[in-house]
Order: structure tokens, then sequence, then C-alpha cells
């Protein structure tokens, strides 16, 4: 199995769009800021097609420490959530959709 990774992407845009090696990484890495600036600012992130980024707020709520079994408390914390499409779920999954649910559900 392989991983994509920023230099993969950069080269990805290199040879379909046609920007120098320079430019497509600029491209992503100004791509890659936005959509981390509007996390951080608690905004969603939704890339129609793809799916959606999210910030949920955990709130505080008690765990166990697994050695012991002493009660813990785990401290109010945010995660990262991302929402696939059904157009992403469908090619995942190498299925089709029909064209009303994929305008229904980007």
């Amino acid at each position: 199995m392989e991983t994509v990774t920023r230099a993969s992407l950069i080269e990805q845009i290199y040879q379909h769009v046609g920007l120098s090696r320079k430019e497509s990484s600029v491209l992503l890495e100004d791509v890659l800021e936005t959509v981390m600036d509007a996390l951080e600012r608690g905004e969603s992130v939704k890339i129609s097609g793809f799916g959606t980024f999210s910030v949920r707020k955990k709130g505080q709520r008690s765990g166990r420490n697994p050695k012991t079994g002493e009660e813990v408390p785990i401290l109010p914390r945010s995660v990262l959530v991302f929402r696939p499409s059904q157009l992403l779920r469908a090619e995942v999954n190498h299925e089709t959709l029909d064209a009303e649910a994929e305008h229904d559900h980007d």
C-alpha cells in the first residue's frame, strides 16, 4: 500500500496542471495553509465531491488507566473529523451513484 505525500501531490500538480515544480509546491502549500487556518478558527472545510473537514469539541470526561484501573480525568480537547462525500464513498467502494444522489449529498 502506497502513501500519498506532499512530494507526490506536488509531482501530480506539476504533471497535470503544467505549473513548474516550484509553482506546484507553492500552490499546494497555499491550499493546505488555507485549510489549516480555517480549521484552527473552528470553521468547516467542505470540498464538493470529496468531503468535509471539521473540528469537534470534546468535553472533559472520565477514563481509566488500563494498568491500574484508576479513574483519571480526560481533559477537554478539539478533534479533527473528516466526513467523506457520498461520491468519495462510492469511489472507494467501487460503486456508482445515480446523478441525483451525487447532487443531493455533496
